[in-house]
């Protein structure tokens, strides 16, 4: 079954710019997301996808009404929602392994729909841009034929990645949506920042350095966020990287070293920094084997809560 627009099968031989052309709506859609200032998304009531990491929940979610990613150069941003049950699901994707991680998107969505002829699939591509060595171009055509190769029909609705998610200042290029965010109940999809970005942020984040698969963060059924357990070895060189200086790391550690913000570096010594206090995680994070686990509280904000108590 196919990856459709307007209820016609996407034809990928071709150049992307040709489907944008057979689809002008998909670009004046793009148009109208990236014309929207970003808006700052507070904590409460938030679930935030960081990369590698997927969350899916349903309108019926005590806890949760939004979920939202950002920090997107060339990694793409995507929203899959089942139209009927409402399960939406976003998933912060960097081309590790596409078709396997769509794949599992879409079987973490149907599980929720109990009537599977009630509604459809539809999807949102976000994030990339015009970079130099076309990592975007490739990401996006991976998410294109992953979606294409699914056994349901898949809807696209909104397309603003790469070259329709792009600027140009002084002949380098940016993105120019970093971030969306997705209402649970309302299937708004719009730019987004977040102040915010925890629990156990650079426990996450050294998941994802460390070669972590596409992991699922969030139980919809218990209203839990349950992180790990995670397991990785001493990190190669950590004491080298810690030493070089913020040009360093930004050239060697990222995929866009000149469209990356600002917080990109500190970022990553953050994460390098954790990953040395904890070359053995096993036995300092989680000795137990079992998740972190945290639920949200009467503010609306993410509070840890022992295994034992659920």
């Amino acid at each position: 079954m196919p990856l459709l627009v307007n209820g016609a099968r996407v034809d990928l031989a071709r150049p992307t710019g040709d489907m944008i052309r057979a689809h002008p709506h998909l670009e004046e859609k793009a148009k109208l997301l990236r014309s929207q200032p970003a808006r700052s998304v507070e904590p409460k009531g938030l679930l935030y996808v960081q990369q590698r990491e997927f969350a899916v929940t349903t309108p019926k979610d005590g806890s949760v009404s939004i979920l939202g990613s950002d920090d997107a150069t060339t990694c793409h941003i995507v929203v899959l929602r089942h139209t009927g049950s409402g399960a939406t699901c976003l998933t912060h994707c960097d081309g590790s392994d596409t078709e396997a991680e769509v794949s599992l998107i879409m079987s973490s969505v149907k599980s929720f729909c109990d009537a599977p002829g009630c509604g459809r699939l539809e999807v949102h591509l976000v994030g990339g841009f015009n970079d130099d060595r076309q990592l975007s171009q490739k990401l996006t055509n991976q998410l294109l034929r992953a979606f294409d190769l699914q056994p349901d029909d898949v809807h696209l609705l909104t397309f603003c990645v790469t070259e329709l998610n792009d600027r140009e200042e002084q002949d380098i290029h940016f993105p120019i949506i970093y971030g969306i965010a997705v209402n649970v109940k309302t299937a708004e999809i719009f730019p987004a920042t977040f102040p915010e970005k925890g629990p156990d942020e650079d426990l996450r984040s050294a998941h994802v350095l460390t070669g972590a698969p596409l992991t699922n963060i969030y139980d919809a059924k218990s209203e839990q966020l349950r992180i790990g357990p995670y397991f990785w070895g001493p990190f190669p060189h950590v004491d080298f990287w810690l030493e070089q200086d913020d040009a360093q790391i930004l050239q060697n550690l990222s995929t866009s070293p000149l469209a990356e913000p600002p917080h990109f570096v500190s970022h990553i010594r953050s994460t390098l920094t954790f990953l040395k206090e904890h070359p053995f995680p096993s036995r300092s994070l989680f000795p137990d084997w079992k998740p972190r686990i945290y639920k949200k509280n009467e503010e609306g904000l993410w509070e840890q809560v022992c295994s034992d108590k659920i």
